[in-house]
């Protein structure tokens, strides 16, 4: 797994030495996305947001949907709209996501939370290999990952464990090293978040993929932070099982169910550990002794929430329409130029970047730290600029994360110019907002 340190290769838009706003607005005029803008519900000017990756913006054809879903379907056809096609939208769904995530067909279900469907898949993962006791992941992945792992390992076995790998030095990528070390022939399954919740690091898949396939192990990426903006290829890195989100980058609505993905190989090998009726062979027979479908429908539970499977539905069209390639352009763009930004005027004022540099392991988000971090997201919101996460790490950290659908560079230019003047008055802001 060497080659997941290899030297960054400089990529997106050219420093030509231009004034930043000349160059911010100057990409703007080149933007091969601006009109899909238009796509999106912008009701909130002058706020410029910065956490496309934690909710997406509402599509305008989502409200449009949803608003015949209720009125025709609920309110006209009552139960009969479950032959009209809500029955099948968790299977429907799954394969309109499908070419997303580099699926065959027949492979992806939308169904429940994130968390419930790593449980259920890291859980039949231990049940089917009990010869093999471990599960590993990084320090660098989503908490709740972590949680449900270790909920995993309570229910199964008694060899059942769970190895999490420390962060590198800086806390924010991973110690592929360590974690190379940890992938052996005990390991039943190792589960990563493709890109970092903190840091946008972004993991060479097929290195991780070929490790795991060395030793024997399993993969099962948490595609959250990834899926909508990078190109993902699960069948083509040979991935066992994949999870993630819909309402980041595919802009599903808030809560919006999610998906998963079972390699076909696995379908009848698999069984989750938890079953209801929609995972039964024959779920309007109502027998009392369960049989699990066939293929990857084996891992549906419970009825589907079917406004928000619609929801999401009606979401994913504006990223077919502009092409994920195109997207992965403009944010490598963005991000890039938010780290060019950074050097330029921030790096004087006490930030850090907490973002990989290299595009090829970089997402679609950038994190800026700083001490001061907590006093001045709570300047920007006051400032009517939007929401900025911060994160307690090492210190207090600002993470901006680009939808870059709706999202101009100029924005960029606005936001790293409003730093540089909230940095400048520190003191005062030490004196309003003091740390909690």
């Amino acid at each position: 797994m060497a080659d997941m340190d290899a030297e960054p290769r400089r990529r997106g838009p050219p420093g030509d030495g231009a004034p930043p706003r000349a160059r911010a607005e100057q990409l703007d005029r080149r933007d091969a996305l601006a009109a899909h803008r238009e796509a999106f519900v912008l009701d909130d000017a002058p706020r410029i947001y910065l956490d496309g990756n934690s909710l997406g913006r509402l599509p305008r054809r989502t409200r449009e949907r949803l608003a015949a879903a209720v009125q025709e379907d609920w309110g006209r056809h009552l139960i009969a709209s479950w032959g009209r096609g809500w029955v099948d939208a968790p299977r429907r769904i799954g394969e309109r996501l499908a070419p997303l995530i580099g699926a065959a067909p027949g492979q992806v279900v939308v169904s429940d939370s994130t968390t419930v469907n790593l449980f259920k898949l890291a859980g039949a993962v231990l049940a089917a290999r009990p010869e093999r006791p471990k599960l590993v992941s990084d320090a660098t992945n989503f908490p709740s990952d972590l949680y449900t792992l270790q909920s995993n390992v309570r229910g199964a076995h008694e060899r059942a464990r769970l190895q999490v790998v420390p962060a590198g030095a800086d806390g924010l990528a991973p110690d592929v090293e360590a974690l190379t070390a940890a992938i052996d022939e005990a390991t039943a399954l190792v589960v990563l978040s493709h890109v970092s919740f903190k840091s946008g690091y972004l993991y060479d898949a097929e290195a991780v993929a070929a490790r795991a396939r060395a030793v024997g192990a399993w993969v099962l990426w948490d595609l959250s932070h990834s899926v909508g903006v990078v190109p993902i290829e699960l069948d083509a890195w040979g991935a066992e099982l994949a999870v993630g989100c819909t309402y980041k980058y595919l802009n599903g609505g808030p809560g919006a169910p999610a998906f998963l993905y079972v390699r076909r190989d696995l379908h009848e090998r698999l069984r989750s550990p938890v079953e209801g009726w929609f995972g039964r062979r024959a779920p309007f027979g109502f027998d009392l002794a369960y049989e699990p479908a066939e293929g990857v429908g084996r891992f549906l539970v419970g009825t589907p929430p079917v406004l928000s499977m619609l929801a999401i539905e009606a979401g994913l069209e504006p990223l077919e329409e502009a092409g994920l390639e195109a997207v992965r352009a403009k944010s490598v763009a963005l991000t890039g130029l938010l780290v060019e930004l950074f050097d330029a005027r921030l790096a004087p004022l006490g930030f850090t970047l907490g973002t990989p540099r290299d595009p090829d392991r970089r997402g679609s988000h950038v994190s800026l730290r700083h001490p001061d971090g907590y006093r001045i997201n709570r300047a920007l919101i006051a400032a009517v600029v939007g929401s900025i996460l911060y994160r307690l790490a090492i210190a207090l950290a600002l993470g901006m994360k680009l939808g870059s659908f709706s999202f101009n560079p100029s924005d960029l230019n606005l936001i790293t110019a409003l730093l540089v003047v909230i940095a400048l008055t520190l003191p005062k802001l030490r004196r309003r907002w003091q740390l909690r």
